[in-house]
C-alpha cells in the first residue's frame, strides 16, 4: 500500500465483498502508523459512496446479561433470512491492567462460521474515543462490503454506552430479572438512551421473573421523556437460549426504522452522528499531539507538579499547555 493506486484496488476488492482483503482493510484503520493512518483516510474516503445504507443496531447490557448469545441467535436468524451481518466490539482496554473486558469472536459459535457473517473485536487498547472512532471507521468498510446489518456491542459500562449509541440506528439494552434491583438501568441512565429493552432468560422456571421484571420497566418508562417524539420504547421478553423472542426483537427495530425514516429523523440523526464522529477524530487527533510533542512531554510532570502541589492553577496550566501546542 505504497501508493494511491494500492488504495483504489484495495477499495474495489472490499466493493467485491473479498472477506481476507475486509480483514486486512480493518488492520489498516487499527493501525497507529501515521503512514498507515494516512492510507486508512483515503480508504475510508474512497469507499464512502457505498456506505450507510446498513441498519446499525448498538447493544447493551451488563456482563453476564448474554451479550454474546443474544448477537449469535440474532445474527444467525437475521443470515438465515437472507441478510449479511456485520458484528462488531466497542471495547475500551482496562485502564488499570490493559486487559480486554469483553472476550473475543469465539463466544458467537455460529456466526464465527457463517459465511454471511463477520464478527470482529474492536482494537485491544486505547482511549474510549479513539475505539469508537475505529469502530466507525471499520463499521463504514463493513457496508461498503455489502454487509446490510452491523451489530455493535458494547460493554455497557460508563461512558461506551453513549459512544454507541451515537454510532448507531436503534440502540438496544439487554436486561436481567431476579437480579436483585430491576431497575438498575434506571439509575445508570441506560433506560434514557435505550430505543428498546429486552429482558433475557425469559425460559423455564424464569419466565414469571422475566416478564415481572419488563412490567417494571414498562412502568419506569413512562415517567421518562423519550429520546424521539415518534417512537415509545418498547420493553419485551425473550430467550437467547431457546431463541424465542428473537424475531419479536427484529420486528421492532425495521418499525422503528421504518417511522423514523418516514418522519425524517433517522436522516437528521445520521447527520448529527457524522459531525460528532468529526469532532471526536479531531479531540482525539490534538489528544495524540499532545502525547507526541517532545518538548511539552518534557515539561508536563513539572505542570502536574505544581498543578498537584496547589503553585498553578489548572486553568493556567491549560493555557500553558495550549500556548505550547499553539492552539
Amino acid at each position: 500500500m505504497a501508493s494511491a493506486p494500492d488504495i483504489v484496488t484495495l477499495a474495489r476488492r472490499v466493493r467485491d465483498r473479498d472477506r481476507a482483503t475486509l480483514a486486512r482493510a480493518i488492520t489498516l484503520i487499527e493501525s497507529k502508523r501515521s503512514d498507515h493512518q494516512n492510507k486508512a483516510h483515503q480508504l475510508v474516503q474512497e469507499l464512502l459512496p457505498q456506505t450507510g445504507n446498513a441498519i446499525r443496531v448498538g447493544i447493551t447490557g451488563a456482563p453476564g446479561v448474554g451479550k454474546s448469545s443474544t448477537i449469535d441467535a440474532l445474527g444467525t436468524y437475521l443470515t438465515g433470512k437472507g441478510h449479511k451481518v456485520a458484528v462488531l466490539a466497542v471495547d475500551p482496554s482496562s485502564t488499570r491492567t490493559g486487559g480486554s473486558i469483553l472476550g473475543d469472536k469465539t463466544r458467537m459459535a455460529r456466526l464465527a462460521i457463517d459465511d454471511n457473517a463477520f464478527v470482529r473485536p474492536s482494537p485491544s487498547s486505547g482511549t474510549l474515543g479513539g475505539v469508537a472512532a475505529k469502530t466507525r471507521e471499520t463499521m463504514l468498510l463493513c457496508e461498503a462490503a455489502g454487509f446490510d446489518v452491523v451489530l455493535v456491542e458494547t460493554v455497557g459500562i460508563g461512558q461506551s454506552e453513549t459512544a454507541v449509541a451515537d454510532m448507531t440506528d436503534f440502540f438496544l439494552a439487554l436486561m436481567l430479572s431476579g437480579a436483585g434491583d430491576e431497575l438498575q438501568g434506571i439509575k445508570k441512565g441506560l433506560v434514557e438512551l435505550a430505543d428498546m429493552i429486552a429482558v433475557n432468560k425469559a425460559d423455564g422456571d424464569n419466565v414469571k421473573r422475566a416478564t415481572a421484571a419488563a412490567a417494571e420497566y414498562r412502568s419506569a418508562l413512562h415517567i421518562l421523556t423519550p429520546r424521539s417524539a415518534n417512537w415509545t420504547p418498547p420493553v419485551l421478553t425473550y430467550s437467547a437460549l431457546t431463541e424465542k423472542g428473537i424475531e419479536e426483537l427484529w420486528e421492532q427495530v425495521l418499525l422503528h426504522r421504518e417511522r423514523m425514516t418516514q418522519s425524517g429523523e433517522r436522516a437528521a440523526i445520521r447527520r448529527q452522528q457524522q459531525v460528532k464522529w468529526m469532532w471526536s477524530m479531531l479531540e482525539d487527533r490534538v489528544l495524540s499531539r499532545l502525547k507526541s510533542d517532545a518538548s511539552l512531554r518534557a515539561r508536563l510532570p513539572q505542570i502536574e507538579a505544581a498543578v498537584a502541589e496547589g503553585r498553578l492553577a489548572a486553568t493556567l496550566a491549560v493555557a500553558e499547555i495550549a500556548a505550547t501546542l499553539g492552539i
